[in-house]
């Protein structure tokens, strides 16, 4: 099987049901974004405060950190694509209820607090829907392909969500131009139908009964799960490696302050800051579908985070705007080699009627360090000063991959294809 995978890198490609969910990943994240990015704007014009776009991604994450070791639970136990359906419709109840918020003769008749006490708590609903839609998608995507080419799914699974990340907020500016706002999250509403459609459309179901052969009540059951992945040291360590390596590392938080104050290369140069870390993942995981990662798996984990803390530090350091711009380029690509190592990881390591709970546990670590992160490196930033905030982050991720490289030795000789 490892010859035909390295022969035909489309191999994933070949079964329908997962490029049916690869594709309404996609425009699940293309649409998320873009409505992200179009209420970020708005709720800017309103209140002219940075807090305010911070509280953004936390009405998000808190919600969806308290909520989504149950939504593990249950998609360990229930019809996965149910879930992801009955999530997907409140997601777009939210989004319905913002298009009808803003449009112009709603508006004349609510304040501008009453507008964002609307859009807060949408944000909160969608955080919520997410925590039962997450868990529940992350783990039927390991049904939907023969275990022998988890790493080559991973790689496309990986692409086409970069390439929504790239083209949602790369299109919102334009659609927010010619629509208006609320036609913009008018389109994003149909974005979501198609989402839906494309999910109804799959055709695979897990078998339930692996799942009923565990009785355990829900606490019991949480408690299973989060004790598999502190128990197995290579789920443990990749999760928490890519944790700390963003919650400090990361910096597209305060590229604004790059842009504006040390690079001084104005709205177009931070545009340009913003698409390099995407730009750079999605060139690599190209690249990746012909020459995977995972021969050497915890090796090439580790150099590639150690890669992002180098990336990171040049980025902190340099004064010049294309230096950056490589820099930044070179952190997304670094990012998207632990990205791809470490799904293969959690589809290959968690037992299936597991996969729920763990995907789950594994969501919450990457909410804390996207999300919290970014509120993370404004504080910092506050604190320290944007350079040598950027800089310490760089410095902690280099010591943390050092850490981790002396204490799992062991997972060196764990085989992953």
């Amino acid at each position: 099987m490892e010859n035909i995978i390295y022969k035909n890198p489309y191999i994933a490609l070949r079964y329908s049901d997962f490029r049916k969910y690869i594709f309404g990943n996609f425009i699940l994240t293309a649409a998320l974004l873009i409505q992200e990015v179009v209420i970020g704007y708005e709720i800017y014009k309103i209140t002219h405060d940075p807090l305010s776009l911070g509280l953004i991604g936390l009405a998000e994450a808190l919600p969806y950190i308290s909520i989504a070791l149950f939504g593990g639970h249950y998609a360990d136990r229930k019809d996965k694509k149910k879930i992801m359906k009955n999530s997907l419709l409140i997601i777009a109840t939210g989004s319905i209820i913002l298009t009808w918020a803003t449009m112009p003769s709603t508006r004349v008749q609510i304040s501008e607090s009453w507008m964002l006490i609307i859009v807060y708590f949408v944000l909160i609903l969608i955080g919520f829907a997410k925590g039962f839609f997450s868990p529940a998608s992350s783990s039927l995507k390991a049904f939907l392909v023969p275990r022998e080419i988890y790493g080559n799914a991973s790689t496309w699974n990986s692409s086409f969500w970069q390439t929504g990340a790239i083209v949602g907020p790369g299109i919102a500016g334009f659609l927010y131009y010619y629509f208006t706002l609320t036609g913009t999250l008018a389109i994003v509403v149909a974005l979501l139908a198609i989402v839906y459609l494309q999910i109804s459309r799959i055709k695979t179901i897990p078998d339930l009964q692996l799942f009923e052969e565990e009785k355990d009540d829900l606490w019991t059951s949480l408690k299973k799960g989060i004790k598999y992945v502190f128990n197995t040291k290579i789920i443990l360590y990749s999760i928490s490696l890519d944790l700390f390596s963003v919650l400090f590392g990361g910096v597209v938080a305060i590229l604004p302050i790059f842009a504006e104050d040390i690079l001084k290369v104005g709205a177009q140069g931070l545009g340009i800051l913003r698409a390099a870390p995407s730009v750079g993942a999605l060139l690599t995981m190209f690249v990746m579908i012909y020459f995977p990662p995972l021969k050497h798996a915890w090796r090439n984990l580790l150099i590639a985070i150690a890669g992002f803390g180098i990336a990171t530090l040049i980025f902190g350091i340099s004064t010049h705007f294309w230096t950056s711009v490589i820099a930044l380029f070179f952190t997304g690509a670094f990012d998207s080699v632990s990205v791809i190592i470490r799904q293969s990881i959690l589809q290959i390591m968690t037992p299936n009627e597991m996969r729920g709970r763990v995907h789950a546990v594994n969501g919450i670590f990457v909410s804390s360090s996207n999300e919290i992160g970014a509120f993370e490196s404004g504080v910092a930033a506050k604190i320290f000063g944007t350079v040598p905030s950027v800089i310490i982050g760089g410095s902690v991720t280099m010591i943390i991959v050092a850490w981790v490289w002396i204490k799992s030795k062991e997972l060196f000789k764990i085989k992953l294809e």
